[in-house]
């Protein structure tokens, strides 16, 4: 799955490139740096608001779902209810919604495309149920869409998210964006599906308003903006400022929606969240996102947290570390997009559900930083393995596990696994306290344990 890099259950190609064509030098002491006890110290008013009190924060927790996850991984949105982990999110983001070559978001489509299926069509029986009650032949929804609606159900207050793109259906993001026409018809055909709700006709599925009120809000993920993503991913200097064009006509509609439902309605206008996944790399960063600007119509923005090194790189590294000297970082991003002009309070800091893994490591020591022959074998990727798989072999002795400035990783002597546990991420926790940033995100949910240790950790963290 893309991991923010991937997508689905293979390796993009581009996501090697991108690494190497941005990541700083590595050096033998990529390990050494600030102590956690020392960013503490900062105010946390440094960069914030009048909101940026911890005590009056409330923090965002956002974690991804992934629409295949349901089949291979077998991990369904009643996983959410009976893990906990639903009780302790305030956003979900649905992975992913498509772009097409005219530029519109569509829901049918060519195998590998789009997956009605699993979006609304599939019937869902009462073992499966959020609700405990099976869908009917004739419900105009059925599938995740209208699981979520039921979660949504049994967790007052929890909000679904539709998120565009991703690394692999990034692919027509620029030409979309390149004209305030097509901005506008790209905008409109979004909130048409994922907010009016008009899914197209499927047997008795679908229809005007048929998911109407499962999702509240919008997250582009467009990878990258003005710089290299996938392969197949065109971009050009102009995204930069189409890309901030484009946000602020989806901010435009989305409101302009939300005043129209009310006066239709009699009720009170419903805020719908604008968020985006924007990347690590200050290279990318100014290549792709005029900061200031779109910061004042996106809700939040989720920080990539992880993939700064990946196991198809030829020498182990850290792939999420909070701290690093002369490497990719938490705090590095944070820092960066601070000084861009990001608001704190805006940020919301990206944490894996996943580990990054070499085999064939040589060299001794810990293991990292080390010559590596290839990826670790893996339950469904090789390289890339759940956090609830790996803890089990942290469990199992065969492995010592080190824990440095804000990672983790595993070594046998052979093979080594980078990760984030509990203990790691309550570090981060006490960052995102410490530099009042606004809250945590998660790739992906189904990596998390049956329990959601790592959703119900970071919320402990936080105070959630």
């Amino acid at each position: 799955m893309r991991r923010r890099t991937l997508v689905r259950t293979t390796v993009a190609a581009g996501s090697l490139a991108l690494i190497a064509t941005v990541a700083p030098a590595a050096t033998a002491d990529t390990r050494a740096a600030v102590p956690v006890v020392a960013e503490r110290a900062v105010s946390a008013d440094r960069h914030g608001d009048d909101d940026d009190d911890d005590h009056k924060r409330s923090y965002k927790s956002v974690g991804y779902f992934s629409q295949w996850g349901i089949y291979g991984r077998n991990y369904h949105v009643k996983n959410l209810q009976t893990s906990g982990q639903a009780a302790k999110l305030t956003h979900i983001n649905y992975a992913f919604a498509n772009v097409s070559p005219d530029g519109k978001c569509f829901i049918t489509g060519p195998a590998g495309e789009a997956d009605p299926w699993a979006d609304y069509v599939r019937p869902v029986d009462a073992a499966g149920s959020v609700d405990g009650v099976g869908d009917t032949w004739d419900q105009p929804l059925a599938g995740n869409f209208n699981q979520l609606r039921e979660l949504k159900a049994e967790n007052p207050g929890l909000r679904n998210l539709i998120s565009l793109g991703g690394w692999t259906w990034s692919t027509h993001f620029s030409a979309a964006a390149n004209t305030a026409a097509k901005r506008k018809s790209l905008a409109a055909s979004c909130i048409d599906i994922y907010i009016k709700g008009n899914l197209p006709v499927d047997g008795s599925r679908g229809g005007q308003g048929a998911a109407a009120g499962v999702f509240d809000g919008i997250d582009i993920d467009w990878e990258w903006p003005g710089s290299a993503g996938e392969d197949d991913t065109p971009y050009t200097p102009e995204d930069k400022k189409n890309f901030t064009a484009l946000v602020k006509e989806f901010r435009t509609q989305l409101d302009a929606y939300s005043r129209s439902e009310a006066k239709r309605t009699g009720s009170k206008p419903k805020r719908y969240d604008l968020s985006a996944f924007v990347p690590t790399a200050p290279a990318k960063i100014d290549a792709g996102f005029e900061v200031r600007k779109i910061m004042k119509d996106f809700d939040w923005v989720n920080l990539q947290g992880y993939d700064f090194h990946v196991s198809g790189e030829k020498t182990t590294a850290q792939q999420s570390a909070l701290f690093a000297r002369n490497d990719f970082s938490v705090h590095q991003t944070v820092s960066d997009w601070l000084k861009r002009g990001a608001p704190a309070h805006k940020l919301v800091v990206g944490m894996p559900f996943y580990g990054q893994g070499w085999t064939g490591v040589s060299g001794g020591g810990d293991g990292m930083g080390q010559p590596a022959q290839r990826p670790a074998p893996a339950v469904h990727q090789a390289g890339f393995e759940d956090y609830k798989v790996l803890k089990g072999l942290a469990e199992s002795g065969k492995y010592k596990i080190h824990r440095k400035y804000g990672q983790a990783w595993l070594f046998d002597g052979t093979t080594l696994w980078t990760y984030d546990d509990a203990k790691v991420l309550n570090a981060k926790t006490d960052y995102i306290r410490a530099r009042g940033l606004g809250g945590a995100m998660f790739w992906s949910l189904d990596g998390d344990t049956d329990e959601g240790e790592l959703v119900k950790a970071v919320a402990r963290g936080l105070k959630r």
